[in-house]
């Protein structure tokens, strides 16, 4: 994984977009389970989605690491 991106001239950590797309993705899922009656199983709501972030956010990042490696 590349340590930052260049954008417009402005180097960004590539952690800080992928914790950005996590959240996106871990609240959008979030409201999906919501509806769909999930969380009536959960024992901790949001200890589930903490762990729910930090799971996407692993897979965003191993996902970009082992891109380039086939």
């Amino acid at each position: 994984m590349t340590a930052e991106l260049s954008l417009y001239g402005l180097y960004v950590p590539t952690l800080l977009l992928l914790s950005i797309l996590a959240l996106v993705c871990t609240r959008v899922l979030g409201r999906l389970l919501m509806r769909v009656g999930f969380y009536r199983m959960v024992w901790h709501p949001a200890l589930f989605e903490f762990a729910l972030f930090f799971i996407l956010l692993a897979s965003f990042s191993t996902f970009i690491t082992n891109r380039g490696q086939s």
